[in-house]
């Protein structure tokens, strides 16, 4: 399952990160790395972009890059 397709209140743990290049470096810079756990707290009104909570800090992405990432397990909060 991918992050973009996990409602508020749900969380995972990180299991890979896609994309090339740039984007992926960025988001592996931003804390999203394998093992990591993270929940969605908020999702906007249109649904673009979600606010995740992650290593103790909000981060704020677009539903495009959160499809990127992939997820081991999902829980709820």
């Amino acid at each position: 399952m991918t992050l973009d397709n996990i409602k508020p209140g749900q969380g995972g743990i990180i299991s890979s990160i896609g994309g090339q290049g740039m984007l992926r470096r960025r988001l592996l810079d931003m804390g999203l790395t394998p093992n990591t756990k993270v929940h969605v707290r908020k999702v906007a009104p249109m649904g673009d972009p979600i606010e995740l909570f992650l290593r103790n800090y909000v981060l704020t992405i677009r539903k495009e890059e959160a499809s990127k990432i992939e997820l081991k397990e999902v829980f709820n909060v």
